[in-house]
């Protein structure tokens, strides 16, 4: 039993770290589940959960959904997107598969990184990291993205092409071909080094 402890809550973005053994395994903070029709978010100020908008399609999250502590999505990130004009300045986004059924968001998680998906959204590049749960019972043994259910990882492409876009509107988002493990360690470590410069850290 560690006797290590925050006596105040650390703000999940700032306060948290990475994860044990980044880029491979990382700390995922979730703010959604499969099962919510409103979209949650951390609000950047206080660190709290915030309610940004129901959901306007019928599209719900194929997986656990969340970002990785202590990234953003600047210009290092935003140069592994071809096509893209900025990042979007925001925590990279992460979705976690898990076999059971994980109900409630604002959770810590540990998460092994397969792969991802690009994103492209008004211009900014916004990658979708793809993980696992670290030590579930069925998807434990997947090391990369070629691993998973093909139609699972089709799933996740088709939600993100289509979550934003009503009927009768044009698509909001240009979603690419998904990848591996190793591009995705690329993009963490990007996001890393792109936090560390928006907030100054050596």
């Amino acid at each position: 039993m560690t006797r290590e402890f925050n006596k105040w809550r650390p703000h999940p973005w700032h306060g948290l770290d990475l994860g044990p053994e980044p880029p491979r395994l990382v700390h995922a903070f979730i703010e959604i589940t499969p099962f919510d029709f409103v979209k949650y978010e951390v609000d950047k100020k206080s660190g709290f959960l915030r309610v940004d908008r129901p959901h306007r399609t019928s599209s719900l999250p194929p997986s656990l959904y969340g970002f990785v502590p202590q990234t953003y999505c600047g210009r290092r990130v935003k140069e592994l997107m071809p096509g893209a004009e900025r990042g979007d300045h925001d925590p990279l986004d992460i979705c976690v598969i898990s076999n059971r059924r994980i109900s409630h968001g604002e959770i810590l998680i540990n998460a092994r990184v397969v792969g991802g998906i690009p994103m492209i959204d008004g211009g900014e590049a916004d990658d979708k990291i793809i993980a696992v749960l670290d030590n579930d019972d069925i998807f434990s043994h997947v090391q990369d993205i070629s691993e998973l259910p093909e139609t699972l990882v089709e799933r996740l492409r088709h939600y993100f092409k289509t979550y934003k876009t009503l009927p009768d509107e044009p698509e909001k988002v240009q979603i690419g071909k998904a990848y591996g493990r190793e591009h995705a360690a690329k993009v963490i470590e990007a996001a890393a080094a792109d936090y560390r410069e928006e907030f100054r850290e050596s």
